[in-house]
């Protein structure tokens, strides 16, 4: 950065050290030591706590030189994406989390490790939603794009249980559009896949083989709304335990649904 960066606000900069300081998944001591060292912001406080550490070493030089590029860069290094080769996971956390941060400042770390311009953030909420989890994963599993269309505010909102409840009413609604029908549940599959007069079709049903895949799609989705969605409709939200593993899972499945239903749109007898 040749340009000087004006410096970073004291309550941000101690979130990124702490995200960077994380304990089970943030940077190691020696990468601290290392990081800090090429970015030439001296190591004072080695013997801290790594949050700490980071934290003092981040304000000693800045308090110093009353701008903050290398601390920035600090940031682009121990962010590089090849240092996560085989931990995705890992690097999708701390990415997640320093951009909570980043925003007050109109920054925004990106999927190459690299900073770009944001509007800045000016409450706690603003911030969770732009640096949304659940959403940037399921972009990254091309997810289908119904799933985000009907579940905008669950997914800003990194709600996993209510995602997953819209994201299975959408299935029941495409297939409605689908074929005009107005029933629900089993009875709205039963009629819509029917084997002897379908008025959705994932196949030309010429043989068993086609009918059976046919016949499993069907059954499939029954299982979603069995399995999903009419239980979270009456089970309050503290008893439906569903964690981000499962969220992911779940919607996978639900996308996969999606792209079945239109697929074959040639063999909609509507």
């Amino acid at each position: 950065m040749s340009t000087k960066i004006k410096a970073i606000e004291g309550s941000v900069l101690e979130g990124l050290s702490k995200t960077l300081g994380d304990t089970e998944r943030g940077l190691s001591g020696t990468e601290i030591g290392k990081f800090l060292a090429e970015v030439q912001i001296p190591d004072w406080d080695s013997t801290n706590t790594k949050w700490r550490r980071l934290y003092n070493a981040f304000v000693e030089h800045q308090n110093k030189v009353q701008y903050s590029n290398r601390i920035l860069k600090f940031i682009n290094k121990s962010m590089n994406p090849a240092r996560f080769v085989g931990k995705q996971e890992e690097f999708e956390f701390l990415r997640f989390e320093l951009n909570k941060r980043l925003c007050f400042i109109s920054l925004e770390l990106t999927e190459s490790g690299k900073f770009t311009k944001t509007n800045v953030a000016k409450t706690i909420t603003d911030a969770e939603q732009r640096a949304n989890r659940l959403k940037n994963k399921l972009e990254q599993r091309n997810t289908h794009p119904t799933i985000f269309q009907y579940c905008e505010a669950e997914l800003l909102a990194d709600n996993y249980f209510h995602t997953v409840f819209e994201a299975t009413k959408s299935i029941a609604e495409t297939i409605r559009n689908r074929t005009g029908l107005t029933s629900d549940g089993a009875e709205l599959i039963d009629s819509a896949f029917s084997i002897k007069n379908p008025l959705i079709q994932i196949n030309d049903l010429e043989n068993d083989t086609q009918k059976s895949e046919h016949k499993g799609f069907a059954n499939l989705i029954k299982g979603v709304f069995g399995m999903f969605r009419n239980v979270t409709a009456h089970a309050p939200k503290f008893i439906w335990e569903m964690d981000e593993i499962d969220a992911l899972d779940i919607l996978s499945t639900i996308s996969l649904i999606h792209r079945k239903l239109g697929v074959k749109t040639a063999h909609n007898n509507v």
